[in-house]
């Protein structure tokens, strides 16, 4: 599925290991790594990476970007590490499920708003953050674009929309919303149940559209 993403004119794809994100540790990491040797666009990893070790081993292998996520709430000293090693590199994935910020791979809700994370995140040095309405992803009931538009705005750096992108039309709001700091959208689902064809949302967002390939828990039949 990598390789067809590519082919079909991705210019980078997003890899959740979802296992590693629940346990904590990398699970899926060979499975990854053998994607990123693959591939000649860019990728960026994300799920169980909590050590600057783990951060290496992806972006070693030639990742252009790892997503820190329960880290970056729990271990803000962490993140700043990995900042200062891999600088642009590192990215934040913020989860928030009504308007609080969701841990260990959505398995935990923490008491943290979703936009006083986004002021932390000024600080820290990160490269980007990828705004996810759990509530929504995978779901096809639409962007949660005022929220993320309201994080990014809060943040103030490049913010990727992700969760529940149902139509093109969504994509053309969230291009309204590039002043704001909206960089970019991920598309998984819509893409797999064929609602939204890749060429298409590339066309629509003038290549500013990220492939979304997850590593599953368990195989749909």
């Amino acid at each position: 599925m990598a390789k067809h993403w590519e082919e079909l004119g991705a210019q980078r794809l997003h890899i959740v290991d979802l296992d590693g994100a629940a346990q904590g540790r990398q699970v899926n990491g060979a499975v990854i790594t053998d994607i990123i040797n693959a591939l000649k666009i860019p990728i960026q990893v994300g799920g169980g990476i909590r050590s600057i070790a783990a951060a290496d081993t992806y972006l070693s292998a030639g990742a252009a970007a790892v997503i820190l996520g329960t880290a970056a709430l729990k271990d803000p000293t962490f993140v700043r590490a990995a900042c200062s090693l891999f600088g642009k590199r590192i990215i934040i994935g913020v989860d928030a499920l009504a308007g609080m910020v969701a841990l260990e791979g959505w398995l935990e809700k923490s008491q943290v708003r979703a936009l006083d994370f986004a002021l932390l995140l000024r600080d820290l040095g990160v490269g980007a953050a990828v705004y996810t309405d759990i509530s929504r992803d995978g779901m096809q009931r639409g962007i949660n674009v005022e929220a993320t538009r309201e994080f990014a705005i809060s943040a103030q750096i490049p913010v990727i929309a992700s969760g529940g992108l149902a139509n093109l039309e969504e994509i053309d709001a969230l291009l309204a919303c590039e002043a704001d700091g909206i960089i970019g959208v991920i598309v998984g689902r819509a893409l797999y149940n064929k609602s939204i064809s890749l060429p298409s949302a590339l066309a629509r967002a003038a290549g500013q559209i990220f492939a979304n390939e997850n590593i599953l828990r368990e195989r749909e039949s």
